[in-house]
C-alpha cells in the first residue's frame, strides 16, 4: 500500500469501476491504523457513483458528517448521485446544506446542480445559478449554459434548451458547438423551420467577419453544421432547400466527398435538382478531381435525356481511365434498364451512330467506348420468344 498512494488508486478505481478496489483500499488502511480523510472518503464516493451504488454513496456520506465535515467535493458527489436518482429537490437542500456550513462550493458543484435542475425543467432556477458559477468557473460562460442545454434535451425537452439558448443570447453569444447542438435539437424535434432560420442566421454572420476579433461575436457553419442541414432537406424532401445549402456548402470552401455526398447528388438529381450535379461537376473539374463513376453514368443519362450526345460522350471519355469494371458491357446494360424510361426509343439507335463517328475519328481503340457500342447493339437487339422456354 506504502507504494501506490490511496488517491492514484481510487481514481483508478473511478476509471476502471471497480467499486471492490476502493473497500480493499479502506481495509488496508484500517489494517494500518490509518483514518480515511475527507478526501479519500469523497474518492471513495466518487467509486460507488461510477459504480451505480449509489446507496454505498449515501452510507458514506453519512461517514463522513460524523466523522468530520465534509468538503466541496464530497458534496459534489452528492448532488450528482441525488441528480442520477432523480431527486431533484434533496440535491438543492444538500448545497444549502453546505453553504449554510460556510463551504466554498466548486463551479464544477454548481454546474451539476444547475443541469440537475434542467433536467426537472427548474430552468429558470438553474440559470440563476450561473452567477454563483462565474465567482468560481475558470471556463468560459459559453461552456456552462451549453451544458445547460444540452442537460434539458437529455431529458427530452427541447421547449426548456430553446429558452436557454435565448436566455444565453442576452450575457454571452452562441459559439459553434451550441449552435449546432441547437442545430440537431431542433431537426430531431421536427422544427426544420426553426433549424433553418438558425442555419440562415449563422451564413448571414459569415457576411459580417471582416477581421479575426469578429469571430468572438459572430458563428460561421462548419462541414458538421451543412452535412445536418443537407440530411434534413433530403429526409424532408425539401429539394430547393438542399440545393441552397449544397451550393453555400461548396462556397463555404468545403469539398464534395464521394462518401458522404454521392449519394445526395445522384438523389437530388433524380428529384429534378440536375441542377446539384452540373454544380459538382464543375467543383470536381476545377479541383482536378475525377468524378465517381456513379456520377458520371448519371450524368451521361441526363445528357442523353437532352438529347445531348456530344456531352454525353464526353462524361465517360474524359472520366473513365483507370475504371473499366464500371463502364464494361454488363454495367451498360444494367444502366440502360434501370433508366430505360428516361430515354426515347430511338435514343439508344441515335447514340450507336455518334460512337461510331467518335470511335472512328481515334486513332486507338476506346474500351470503354467499345463497350458501350456493343451494349446498345444488344439492348437494341429485338428478344426472341421460343415457345414453351423460359429465358428467365
Amino acid at each position: 500500500m506504502a507504494s501506490l498512494p490511496t488517491n492514484w488508486v481510487l481514481n483508478a478505481c473511478v476509471r476502471r469501476k471497480q467499486w471492490e478496489g476502493a473497500f480493499w483500499v479502506l481495509q488496508q488502511m484500517k489494517e494500518k491504523d490509518v483514518q480515511p480523510s475527507t478526501a479519500t472518503y469523497g474518492l471513495v464516493m466518487e467509486v460507488m457513483l461510477a459504480c451505480g451504488k449509489y446507496n454505498l454513496v449515501h452510507e458514506f456520506f453519512k461517514k463522513v458528517q460524523k466523522s468530520s465535515i465534509p468538503n466541496a467535493l464530497v458534496y459534489k458527489v452528492l448532488v450528482n448521485t441525488l441528480w442520477r436518482e432523480g431527486k431533484t429537490e434533496e440535491a438543492v437542500l444538500a448545497v444549502k446544506d453546505m453553504e449554510r456550513r460556510g463551504i466554498v462550493g466548486s463551479a464544477a458543484l454548481y454546474y451539476d446542480l444547475a443541469r440537475c435542475l434542467c433536467t426537472s425543467g427548474r430552468c429558470q432556477e438553474a440559470l440563476d445559478l450561473i452567477e454563483k458559477i462565474c465567482k468560481v468557473a475558470n471556463k468560459p460562460l459559453v461552456v456552462t449554459y451549453t451544458g445547460l442545454i444540452q442537460a434539458c434535451l437529455d431529458s427530452g425537452n427541447i421547449q426548456n434548451a430553446v429558452y436557454i439558448f435565448n436566455q444565453m443570447r442576452n450575457f454571452c453569444p452562441p459559439n459553434l458547438v451550441t449552435c449546432n447542438i441547437m442545430l440537431k435539437a431542433y431537426l430531431e424535434h421536427g422544427l426544420f423551420e426553426e433549424a433553418n432560420e438558425l442555419f440562415n442566421k449563422m451564413l448571414d454572420d459569415g457576411n459580417h467577419i471582416s477581421r479575426r476579433s469578429d469571430y468572438k461575436f459572430r458563428v460561421i457553419p462548419d462541414i458538421y453544421t451543412f452535412n445536418t442541414m443537407l440530411d434534413a432537406s433530403i429526409a424532408e424532401n425539401k429539394w430547393d432547400d438542399f440545393e441552397y445549402i449544397y451550393q453555400k456548402m461548396l462556397r463555404h470552401g468545403f469539398h464534395f466527398n464521394a462518401n458522404r455526398h454521392l449519394r445526395m447528388v445522384l438523389d437530388a438529381s433524380r428529384a429534378g435538382k440536375g441542377e446539384v450535379l452540373e454544380i459538382t461537376w464543375k467543383h470536381l473539374e476545377q479541383g482536378d478531381r475525377i468524378p465517381p463513376p456513379p456520377l458520371v453514368k448519371e450524368r451521361f443519362c441526363m445528357m442523353l435525356e437532352k438529347e445531348d450526345f456530344n456531352s454525353a460522350l464526353a462524361c465517360i471519355t474524359t472520366n473513365s481511365a483507370g475504371e473499366s469494371q464500371a463502364f464494361c458491357k454488363s454495367a451498360w446494360l444494367n444502366l440502360f434498364e434501370e433508366n430505360a424510361q428516361r430515354f426515347r426509343k430511338d435514343t439508344l439507335m441515335r447514340l450507336m451512330h455518334e460512337v461510331r463517328v467518335l470511335a472512328a475519328q481515334s486513332n486507338s481503340p476506346n474500351p470503354v467506348l467499345q463497350n458501350l457500342l456493343i451494349s446498345c447493339s444488344d439492348y437494341n437487339r429485338p428478344r426472341v420468344k421460343v415457345p414453351g422456354f423460359n429465358q428467365t
